[in-house]
């Protein structure tokens, strides 16, 4: 089984970018411990980060092979209807993550155009919510599969 993760604008510079919201993990820290859980639940990771719109629309659209998605739009949450068709144009289960709980910041964050597309969402877990996404994410593969 395969698994797309995206990550959004900016997330290249988790670790020294407002560590009091984001923590001090990079992201390639985050990614090794993906890959590490990935190893463990017997799937295959395909890893990926743009600061821009349309290369995560084409990484969506060219999610075909993947059993789901898991993402983390960042910035784009709130503003890319763009991102937001793109998942709903390809038939796997995406699930959208958040390092923070953005329910709990700005008020223009509180809205998700992604969320009514997304299988799920995860927030507020620090790093750990990808970890969460990816589980949830392999779960939910195997339950369209039929398998449980």
């Amino acid at each position: 089984m395969k698994i797309l993760v995206i990550n959004g604008p900016n997330l290249n510079l988790l670790g020294t970018r407002e560590n009091d919201i984001y923590g001090t993990m990079t992201l390639d820290d985050i990614n090794a411990s993906i890959e590490k859980l990935a190893k463990e639940l017997n799937v295959e990771v395909t890893i990926s980060q743009s600061n821009h719109e349309g290369e995560i629309v084409d990484l969506i659209h060219n999610s075909k092979d993947y059993a789901a998605l898991v993402i983390n739009p960042a910035a784009y949450t709130h503003t890319s209807v763009a991102i937001r068709d793109a998942i709903s144009a390809v038939d796997i289960p995406a699930i959208e993550i958040h390092i923070s709980n953005i329910y709990k910041r700005e008020e223009f964050r509180h809205k998700s155009l992604i969320s009514s597309v997304a299988h799920g969402q995860i927030s507020g877990f620090g790093p750990e919510s990808y970890l969460l996404g990816l589980r949830a994410a392999v779960t939910i593969a195997n339950a369209k599969k039929g398998h449980s």
